[in-house]
C-alpha cells in the first residue's frame, strides 16, 4: 500500500466519528433531555408545556408560584446545614482513621480495615429499619443530626485518604519529628495538605450525594424544620397537591440550581482534583 493511500485511510479515520464517540453523544443527550424539558417547562407559561413553539412567551411566574406554595428557603437552609455538617464530620473522622490505618502499628489493622470496607458492600437500604432505631432511641428522628448521622463514619472516604497517606514520603514525616512535631501536628502540616486534591474529590462526591439523597430523609423526617430540599421537593410534587407539572419543573431546577452553577462555574478544578486524585 503506497503511502498516499496510508495518508488518506489515516484522513478518513479521523473524520469519521469512532464507535465510542457515537456512544458517548447519544447518551449525553438521553441524559440531557429530561433536564432540558424541565427548563423549557419552568420558563413558558402551562399551555406550552408540550407545544415546542420557538416564539413561545417566556416566563418567571412558574418559579414565583414554586417559591410561594413551598418552604422553599427553608428547606434550603435545611440541606446545606445538612451537608456541611455531614462533610465536616467525615473529613475528622475519615482523616483520623485513615491516618492510623495508614501510619499506626496496630495489632490486626489489615483485618480491621477489611471489616471498614465491607460497608462498601452493604446497601444502605438494608440498614434503614436499624438505623431508624439508633435514631429513635437517641431521640434524633425528626432532627438534622439524624438525618446525617449515619453516613458520618464513610468506608470510601476512610479507603481513599488511607490510600493518599500511605503514598507520602515517610522522609517528610521523620523530619517533621525531627522539629519536634507530635503525631497531630504531622498530620495538620504534613499529611493533610499533601492530600488536598483528595480532600476536594472526595468532598465534591459527598456533597453530590447527599446533596441529592432521598430515601433515609424521608423516613426520618415528619416536618418542615428538618427536611431538606429532595423530600421537600417529593412532598410537593406529589399528585394528590394539585400542582402543575409546570410549577413542579421550576421547583426541580431550584432544587439542583445550586449544584448545575457550581458544576459549570468549577468543572475544571472539579475534573482536576479527580485526576491528581486518581493518580496518588
Amino acid at each position: 500500500m503506497s503511502q498516499a493511500t496510508l495518508s488518506v485511510a489515516r484522513g478518513l479515520a479521523l473524520r469519521v466519528p469512532s464507535l465510542e464517540t457515537t456512544a458517548a453523544w447519544l447518551l449525553a443527550i438521553i441524559w440531557i433531555f429530561p433536564l432540558l424539558y424541565a427548563v423549557w417547562a419552568a420558563f413558558h407559561p402551562p399551555a406550552f408545556m408540550v407545544r415546542f413553539d420557538l416564539f413561545a412567551p417566556l416566563t418567571l411566574d412558574n418559579f414565583a408560584n414554586a417559591w410561594s406554595q413551598a418552604p422553599f428557603a427553608r428547606y434550603y437552609l435545611n440541606t446545606f446545614l445538612l451537608v456541611s455538617g455531614v462533610v465536616l464530620a467525615q473529613f475528622v473522622v475519615c482523616t483520623l482513621a485513615g491516618f492510623a490505618f495508614a501510619r499506626f502499628p496496630i495489632p490486626g489493622k489489615d483485618l480491621l480495615f477489611m471489616l471498614v470496607l465491607i460497608q462498601l458492600f452493604v446497601f444502605p437500604e438494608v440498614l434503614i429499619v436499624e438505623n431508624y432505631r439508633i435514631a429513635s432511641s437517641l431521640g434524633l428522628v425528626d432532627t438534622i443530626t439524624g438525618i446525617g448521622l449515619p453516613y458520618v463514619a464513610s468506608a470510601f472516604g476512610i479507603f481513599l485518604l488511607r490510600q493518599t497517606f500511605k503514598t507520602i514520603p515517610r522522609e517528610l514525616e521523620d523530619a517533621a519529628r525531627i522539629e519536634g512535631c507530635g503525631w497531630m501536628a504531622i498530620l495538620l502540616k504534613v499529611y493533610v495538605p499533601l492530600a488536598k486534591p483528595t480532600y476536594l474529590a472526595y468532598g465534591l462526591v459527598s456533597i453530590s450525594h447527599h446533596w441529592n439523597n432521598f430515601l433515609w430523609p424521608l423516613v426520618v423526617t415528619n416536618s418542615v424544620e428538618s427536611r431538606p430540599l429532595t423530600v421537600g421537593l417529593g412532598v410537593f410534587s406529589a399528585p394528590e397537591t394539585g400542582v402543575n407539572w409546570a410549577t413542579v419543573s421550576a421547583a426541580t431546577l431550584l432544587s439542583i440550581a445550586p449544584l448545575l452553577i457550581a458544576f459549570l462555574l468549577f468543572q475544571r478544578q472539579f475534573v482536576q482534583s479527580f485526576l491528581r486524585a486518581g493518580i496518588r
